[in-house]
């Protein structure tokens, strides 16, 4: 079932978010070579719990055993950190993470460099980030569905990469994962016509290769299938009649614009 959420509700996913935001501006800082995805780990649970009521979303859902989804390179998404997985210059590391805060959930995602990269997925990931503000774009009340994914997909044909099919973006609120899925790929016009007070986590998920993936025996780590690199960028994001919010931002930014 679909909820929609009121302006009260949609701020307190706001005071989530913001937490969620402000992680994300210091977390590139500590991403360099030499660190290991389970120090990031450590930070990232330390900076969430420093804020009152605020708790890492993903520790425990379903079982997963971390903070932070940390995926390096052809990791996809659900890297689970480790003392053994140590960053490299050229690497690509994405990281997933989710807040939740007086009882609602936000949930975002970024990729970035680790030291110097090179050109091909310097551009990976600036077409993936701007797949997501396309994406965003399209989400207003009157439009359907299929027209973020269209928009989210066509940053990817254009350039060649693989756009991820198995996997999708999600509903969100006082649940981490609720109805409608998202898809990063569509038609317009097709699909859910979008209300005032949706909340949707919006997430394309771009391949340097082939859109097919696998999941690792770990049951958790999804991987390309070629071994090419991934990026994941993430926002939650409210559908307002003023158009959407970005709710994982820090306070005065979260408006209704998309730079």
């Amino acid at each position: 079932m679909i909820e929609l959420k009121s302006s009260e509700q949609i701020e307190l996913m706001a005071r989530a978010g913001a937490v969620l935001a402000r992680l994300y501006e210091v977390l590139p800082g500590e991403v360099r070579p030499g660190r290991t995805t389970e120090d990031l780990d450590r930070f990232a649970e330390d900076f969430i719990r420093d804020h009152a009521g605020a708790t890492p979303a993903f520790k425990g859902l379903y079982g997963f055993p971390a903070t932070l989804c940390t995926s390096v390179n052809e990791e996809v998404v659900h890297g689970i950190p480790s003392t053994q997985r140590v960053l490299r210059e050229g690497d690509v590391l994405s990281v997933d993470c989710g807040v939740k805060l007086d009882g609602y959930f936000a949930d975002a995602a970024i990729t970035v460099p680790v030291g110097e990269i090179s050109t091909g997925a310097r551009r990976l990931l600036e077409v993936t980030d701007a797949a997501l503000a396309r994406g965003i774009e399209a989400a207003v009340p009157g439009a359907r569905l299929g027209d973020i994914g269209a928009a989210i997909q066509e940053g990817a044909r254009d350039e060649g990469y693989g756009v991820v099919r198995d996997l999708v973006g999600h509903g969100i609120g006082r649940e981490p994962h609720e109805e409608p899925q998202v898809p990063n790929w569509g038609r317009r016009g097709r699909g859910l016509k979008l209300s005032a007070g949706l909340v949707l986590a919006i997430e394309p998920m771009f391949n340097l290769g082939t859109a097919s993936i696998r999941t690792l025996a770990d049951e958790w780590t999804v991987v390309t299938a070629d071994g090419s690199i991934s990026a994941h960028f993430e926002h939650t994001v409210a559908i307002t009649e003023d158009g959407p919010r970005i709710l994982t931002t820090v306070p005065g930014n979260a408006t209704a614009a998309v730079a």
